[in-house]
């Protein structure tokens, strides 16, 4: 059974840095995609980023480009959102999801971290 379990949360100052982190386990993941949504209080969850596990190519959303990265690493079977200069608007759950290549449904979410940037 796919589990995928996020850390690395918590409250920052606007300006600083967070790594968040995504431990999947329950098979093999070459051909699947794996990303990062987010939901604010009160907003639809929205798209961070994404990457292409075999090939590492890497998708972001327009607001976060250039200030956030998204890595994997394969011995660890861990995916990364590296978050620099964050904004009081970035505060909200972040989620880790994964879905297979050539399909458009996230089958498999985990429980979310909770990211708080102070102004």
């Amino acid at each position: 059974q796919v589990q995928l379990v996020e850390s690395g949360g918590g409250l920052v100052q606007a300006g600083g840095s967070l790594r968040l982190s995504c431990a999947a386990s329950g098979r093999s993941f070459n051909r699947h995609i794996m990303a990062w949504f987010r939901q604010a209080p009160g907003k639809d969850r929205e798209f961070v980023a994404a990457i292409r596990w075999s090939e590492s190519i890497t998708y972001y959303a327009d607001f976060v480009k250039g200030r956030f990265t998204i890595s994997r690493d394969n011995a660890r079977n861990t995916v990364y959102l590296q978050m620099n200069v964050v904004k009081p608007e970035d505060t909200a759950v972040y989620y880790c999801a994964v879905r297979a290549s050539g399909t458009t449904t996230f089958d498999y979410w985990g429980q979310g971290t909770q990211v708080t940037v102070s102004s």
